[in-house]
């Protein structure tokens, strides 16, 4: 396939994956192997793309990432602060470098992404289960949210290591358990995605940069402009469709793509 097409390709799984709970890893290594688009340039890109999807959280988060960097968004009194932002991060970040080598050499195929797939899935089943006749109970404002919270959600984000288990679904669906609303977690689990995903994007970038040449940069740029667009409305079209159903039919497809991903590869 034309290297631009893939970049298109790959650049639309990025966007409309990395927020919902269905794993933009698990996808983006599934799409991998299909196109057959490996080796460090495609390590690069994957990162690359990642980025396009950040900065549209950030464009759409604009006015609380700018109240981070003023007084106001250091007091944890006054709403959600860079404090509950830290909660929420360090300590996956330091179990995620410890095993980062490990990560990146074992987890990193088609049959461990379908095992993520499925017990990720099962995990929102339970997390909907667990909340459901307590909706009025849960915390419905990202600004309510406490500190104790904002670490538990963090710790369940320790899932999000194994490929295909999803961040943005580890995180809403522990959001969920520790009692806040789809919409409070699915809210705090952006905010807390751009810095940790970007330190780790920065991070893979380093590592890998000295493998590209310019031929590739017309390549990261098309990726990273179509990633940036679609997760733009992917992520407004998530927001608007919580406030209306929950998170199983996510889980019936993700548990579906597992079998149909273990089929194609294995069977």
């Amino acid at each position: 396939m034309d290297q631009y097409l893939v970049a298109v390709v790959v650049g639309i799984v990025e966007g409309l994956t990395e927020f919902l709970p269905v794993s933009s890893t698990g996808h983006m290594i599934i799409v991998g192997h299909l196109l057959g688009f490996d080796g460090h340039v495609a390590d690069v890109f994957d990162v690359f793309v990642q980025l396009g999807a950040i900065l549209s959280v950030i464009f759409i988060y604009k006015e609380r990432f700018y109240r981070f960097f003023t007084k106001d968004g250091w007091d944890m009194h006054k709403g959600l602060s860079v404090w509950h932002i830290a909660a929420g991060i360090v300590p996956v970040m330091a179990v995620a470098y410890v095993g980062y080598s490990y990560i990146k050499q074992y987890l990193f195929s088609p049959f461990t992404v379908a095992i993520g797939l499925v017990l990720g899935g099962l995990l929102l089943m339970l997390a909907e289960r667990l909340t459901k006749g307590r909706e009025t109970e849960l915390v419905d404002d990202v600004d309510k949210i406490s500190i104790r919270q904002a670490l538990w959600v963090g710790v369940f984000q320790f899932l999000s290591l194994w490929p295909g288990f999803s961040r943005s679904g580890s995180t809403i669906a522990g959001g969920l358990i520790v009692g806040l609303s789809r919409q409070a977690a699915a809210s705090y689990t952006f905010l807390i995605a751009v810095p940790l995903m970007f330190v780790a994007c920065t991070y893979d970038l380093l590592k890998n940069l000295a493998y590209l040449n310019k031929d590739d940069l017309i390549v990261l740029g098309i990726g990273f402009v179509v990633s940036f667009f679609v997760a733009y409305w992917s992520v407004l079209w998530f927001l608007k469709f919580l406030h209306k159903y929950d998170l199983t039919s996510f889980a019936w497809y993700r548990i579906a793509l597992a079998f149909v991903t273990y089929w194609y590869f294995y069977m």
